[in-house]
């Protein structure tokens, strides 16, 4: 079983709604480690006109391993780790606490 944490960002093969393709995206692994298969991520977009409530664009890029700016998008979901294609860094601290806000506030828990 893959050792991914919390907080890693990871590039990932997301089916499109229709599931005509997919495309490789980067996402944020968001559970905390557990014994499973299964990762709960969120994903990420390069397109930071447009953001919702809630979304937010990546303070420290390219320190956690992205090639350009990027932004959380809202969504949570679960993927089996064989989808995940690999690990490309981290989220920094300041990113990490915007992030665990953001979840907070999609899911109604402040």
């Amino acid at each position: 079983m893959p050792n991914y944490s919390r907080d890693n960002i990871i590039l990932v093969r997301y089916p499109f709604s229709d599931l005509s393709s997919s495309k490789v995206r980067p996402a944020i692994i968001v559970n905390g480690s557990h014994v499973s298969y299964d990762l709960l991520i969120v994903p990420m977009t390069s397109r930071l006109q447009g953001l919702l409530v809630g979304e937010f664009a990546i303070s420290d890029w390219k320190a956690a391993g992205l090639n350009v700016p990027s932004a959380v998008k809202r969504g949570i979901y679960t993927i089996e780790d064989s989808l995940v294609q690999k690990v490309v860094g981290q989220l920094s601290a300041s990113d990490v606490a915007k992030l665990e806000q953001s979840l907070r506030d999609w899911l109604l828990l402040t």
